[in-house]
């Protein structure tokens, strides 16, 4: 089944999150390699696609997972979880609809 995965950024976490992005990257890799990975990517924190030092808000996630227990694991092991970029991360299962 699908998940979405949506972290919320603490303030001030741009450092930090570029610090992690590496490893957080590789962990989306290989989901993306294993063919789970729909889609990711963060949100600006302003009306732009490189927004700068204003950073973002969050991040986006959808992936399969086996059960939402093994989508929280993944989460929790999230680099970002790790280093203290994201303050709250929300777990839902996810019907994709459109594109079929």
């Amino acid at each position: 089944m699908l998940y979405a995965i949506i972290g919320e950024d603490r303030p001030d976490s741009l450092e930090a999150r570029l610090a992690a992005r590496p490893a957080h990257l590789a962990r989306l890799n290989l989901l993306l390699q294993e063919g789970r990975l729909v889609l990711a990517g963060p949100c600006p924190a302003i009306d732009s696609p490189d927004p700068g030092p204003a950073g973002f808000t969050g991040s986006l996630i959808v992936a399969e997972f086996s059960s939402l227990e093994a989508a929280r694991e993944w989460a929790d092991a999230d680099p970002y979880v790790a280093a203290g970029v994201y303050t709250q991360v929300t777990i839902k299962p996810f019907k994709k609809v459109l594109p079929a």
